[in-house]
């Protein structure tokens, strides 16, 4: 697939899993772009959500994918609990990366009737805007994606994670298993606030952005 993707011209990124070093090396040489790996939330509050595997094991993918070559895609989600340290320590722990993820992904959860987190309340906007504004602060340089869960956002509040630092956002009708803000509504919000798309590459100079994911848009003032 990744071979047939890039053979479009287009950009590739992947959401596989655990890697070992040999499957990160072997994507590397199908022409993979990046690899999505999230560490979700911090250390000590990961053993509160996730038991089939270890935060050192994510910690060991990240290691894997980073020494086959791979750009990394690595953030966490808001809302399933967890106190403002956590944040903090997540955050932390992206910055302290041996190199700084070159995409920054930040959810905020989307409940699912019918699951262990169903009844969690979301974060407080400020406080999901403040989350923006620490990662735009540790790492300069990256892509900060304002990712799930912005259907139950206002404009009002995207518009001040994005003064906050965020530059990217996902773009289209579907998350996966989630919905995404419709795609006119997008576009207006980014023209009232002066936002515009980067502008594609050609072919002789990069490959085009899109589409092993969802798609994305990163902005600039």
């Amino acid at each position: 697939m990744v071979r047939e993707v890039r053979s479009l011209g287009l950009e590739t990124c992947a959401t596989l899993g655990m890697l070992t070093a040999n499957q990160a090396r072997t994507l590397k040489d199908a022409g993979l772009d990046y690899y999505n790996h999230n560490l979700d939330t911090s250390a000590e509050f990961y053993g509160e959500i996730i038991s089939t595997r270890t935060y050192q094991d994510r910690l060991d993918t990240l290691e894997a994918v980073r020494a086959a070559g791979l750009k990394v895609c690595c953030g966490g989600i808001l809302g399933m609990g967890e106190t403002p340290a956590d944040r903090a320590q997540l955050l932390r722990t992206l910055a302290n990366l041996p190199e700084h993820p070159e995409s920054v992904p930040i959810n905020q959860l989307v409940p699912v009737p019918g699951t262990p987190l169903a009844e969690r309340a979301p974060p407080d906007s400020f406080d999901f805007i403040r989350a923006i504004a620490v990662a735009r602060l540790l790492m300069p340089r990256a892509h900060v994606r304002l990712s799930a869960g912005r259907e139950a956002m206002s404009d009002e509040m995207q518009a001040l994670c994005f003064m906050a630092g965020a530059n990217s956002i996902f773009y289209g009708e579907k998350l996966l298993t989630t919905g995404n803000p419709d795609v006119e509504r997008d576009r207006r919000l980014l023209e009232r606030l002066g936002l515009r798309a980067e502008a594609v590459a050609s072919d002789e100079q990069a490959p085009r952005r899109a589409a092993a994911h969802p798609c994305h848009a990163e902005t600039s003032a």
